[in-house]
């Protein structure tokens, strides 16, 4: 470990890193009131506890207010932000680890009718599609202005003690600036790259007058914008050098790409199934022609490639981000040795694409990120071990195995299929999703060192649980594909699953109905395209696929984009028959009275799931508590204590689909919210 790249200390000017690994800035969007309370800091110093060098605290707090918080941000343009912030890096410190927050101006990156309804500014008029607001173009009091609310935020950072700050600068007001193409404005803050970057080195000049030389700033930033008319990388390697000889940046944080699209921030920010650190070379190469402190981090979701980022000089600091949302503690776990526990990143942006939809970040498959103040990250034994039968091997039931074991029980899982998995490993039937088998492999190697065990092949009926002798029983079934659909017609279609599993072949004219909305239908959808068939995708809502939120939608797009594949949304599959041969398909609205037909040889639904819950009903006469949660206590965290059958022999649960169609998150943070107080 001693020689260990990522274990080696980085000095930056005065300030030692105690080793190369950093959360870069990300706002999970759990402010309270725009400020960071204790959900906030608990967040951070949990990754803290674990040994991380660095954690930079939000995406993007905000330095004024037509500067919107549209991802829930900090708001660092009130000084009530001081002593929240204080306490936040204090509880770092304590850990030695180094806390710096990102500043920004959103500039068109934002809405108008957010915050206080002011108007949104960039360099230009030119709307920011991903955010749709048309900015009012700068006024040079708007500069001004602009220019002394950075100065006043970075002065409220470093009065929280924090030990740097790193001004935002790609498709952010800075950037915005930068850009040809946002940038319409005349001399002098328009027109050559002189006059583009203008405003960011008075930015930094106000900021210097300030804070003073030691403290310490960097800026994130596109090195190429990688788009017609935009930034290239040739000027970004001039940026890189005019910061480095301005002598008031002290680091550099690179990116490569735009995020004015969902296809542009995905390329930014890679999903599954993308290719894994995409920039490191071009960061590297920033690195190798400045000569500075370079920071990256972008899709480095393993120790392996982190390691290979800094032994190879690419950069000096590496960031793994989503991995510590996924693992807090995989810095310990290095330290001890124990890597090959590390809970993997498995790249489903569960995390990035709530931020954008609204929402809180929350992991995919570690449902205590983010809730730190009320689930654990690491399972406290139980007073005394007791006997606990799961049946259901998915992500719900191996969570809550796992969490059973970690509190001392004694846990046997019943798994009808010969593998453990469910819908996950349906979903990894296709390549790009491959990645989601991590969350079972990662749960099934925990309950192998925990001693769980597991049977296959076993469809369990009550009288095989009952004599199991269990204290608990966790219904963990999931749930099967809705068959009474369409009413008429229902035994003539096939599902999503049927395809995605392989077990039906796609057709040669296909309508996909797609009633639910989530990934099962595009995952069918891409199989069926690229088969080559006649493919038309239907929905009866405003928008296709509205659980897929926008990152995730991206690569779906990139593959179903093409000649044989259209999109029909606002219309209903009614029913379905057969006719000479071929399926007569009558497709209606909710939106007004409407009688088409289409002619096909093959119609695949998707209505979502139906919870299998016969074994759950068939065990609540012999229970203790007749299936009964008390919500009060499972939120509030107390043990369940529920007694509706004083003879009842067990506790009976259930979770995850097997209670409602829901997604893997849920049946995970069911799992871990109910059973890490048995």
């Amino acid at each position: 470990m001693a020689n260990d790249p990522l274990l080696q200390p980085f000095r930056l000017k005065h300030l030692t890193l105690k080793n190369r690994l950093m959360m870069t800035a990300h706002e999970p969007a759990y402010p309270e009131d725009g400020m960071p309370k204790a959900r906030y800091r608990a967040y951070h110093v949990e990754r803290a506890r674990a040994g991380i060098g660095l954690t930079m605290t939000a995406g993007s707090a905000a330095v004024a207010r037509d500067s919107p918080p549209v991802f829930n941000n900090i708001l660092a343009y009130r000084d009530e932000v001081v002593p929240w912030l204080r306490e936040l890096s204090d509880a770092c410190h304590e850990h030695g680890t180094a806390v710096m927050i990102q500043l920004t101006h959103l500039g068109r990156r934002t809405r108008w009718d957010k915050g206080d309804w002011l108007p949104a500014v960039s360099a230009s008029h030119r709307r920011e599609a991903a955010h749709r607001a048309f900015p009012k173009r700068v006024e040079t009091w708007d500069i001004e202005r602009l220019i002394q609310d950075y100065a006043d935020a970075a002065e409220r950072m470093q009065a929280a003690g924090l030990d740097g700050i790193e001004l935002q600068a790609y498709g952010h007001l800075l950037d915005q600036f930068w850009s040809p193409l946002t940038n319409t404005l005349d001399a002098p803050y328009g027109g050559s790259l002189d006059n583009r970057l203008r405003f960011t080195f008075e930015v930094l000049s106000a900021i210097r007058q300030r804070v003073g030389d030691d403290f310490i700033v960097g800026v994130r930033y596109t090195g190429d914008e990688r788009l017609e008319g935009g930034l290239t990388a040739e000027e970004g390697f001039e940026i890189s050098h005019r910061l480095k000889a301005s002598g008031q940046v002290d680091f550099l944080n690179v990116v490569r790409g735009h995020i004015d699209t969902d296809p542009g921030l995905t390329d930014v920010i890679p999903i599954q199934g993308m290719p894994s650190a995409p920039h490191l070379d071009f960061a590297g190469e920033i690195k190798r022609r400045v000569d500075f402190p370079t920071f990256h981090g972008a899709k480095i979701q393993d120790v392996a490639t982190a390691r290979h980022a800094i032994a190879s000089g690419k950069v000096d600091v590496v960031g793994m981000t989503r991995a510590h949302m996924a693992d807090p503690h995989i810095v310990r776990k290095i330290l001890e040795g124990r890597e090959e526990s590390i809970r993997p990143c498995v790249g489903a942006n569960y995390c990035l694409d709530r931020i954008y939809q609204g929402g809180a970040a929350y992991c995919i498959h570690n449902a205590a990120t983010g809730r730190e103040t009320t689930m654990p990250h690491t399972i406290p034994k139980a007073a005394q071990g007791r006997r606990v039968v799961i049946i259901g091997a998915g992500p719900g039931g191996l969570e809550a195995a796992r969490v059973a074991a970690e509190r001392g029980h004694r846990v046997l899982v019943l798994e009808a299929a010969s593998d453990a998995g469910g819908q996950v490993r349906l979903t990894a039937q296709s390549e790009r999703r491959r990645e989601m088998l991590g969350i079972i492999d990662w749960r099934l190697a925990q309950c192998e060192a925990l001693g769980v065990e597991i049977r296959y092949n076993v469809w369990a009926e009550a009288e095989d649980v009952l004599a199991e002798n269990p204290e608990v029983v966790i219904v963990a079934t999931g749930g099967f594909p809705a068959e009474d659909q369409p009413a008429q017609g229902h035994d003539l279609v096939v599902t999503s699953w049927d395809i995605l599993s392989g077990h039906v072949a796609p057709g040669s004219r296909v309508l996909l109905f797609d009633e639910a909305g989530d990934h099962a239908a595009l995952q069918a959808a891409e199989i069926i395209a690229a088969s080559g068939a006649e493919l038309e995708i239907m929905t009866p809502d405003r928008t296709f696929s509205a659980e897929i939120m926008a990152m995730n939608l991206v690569p779906y797009m990139r593959a179903l984009q093409r000649p044989n594949v259209t999109f029909t949304p606002t219309y209903r599959l009614e029913s379905v028959q057969r006719d000479a041969g071929e399926l007569l398909a009558t497709i209606g609205s909710d939106y007004l009275e409407l009688d088409q037909q289409r002619r096909l040889d093959q119609v695949v639904v998707n209505y979502g799931t139906t919870p299998m819950e016969e074994l759950y009903v068939a065990l609540k006469p012999h229970s203790c508590n007749g299936g009964e949660v008390d919500y009060d206590a499972l939120i509030a965290g107390r043990p369940q204590a529920v007694v509706r059958n004083a003879a009842g022999g067990f506790q009976l649960f259930r979770i995850g689909d097997a209670v409602e169609p829901r997604n893997t998150h849920a049946a995970i943070y069911d799992a871990l919210r109910l059973v890490k107080d048995l």
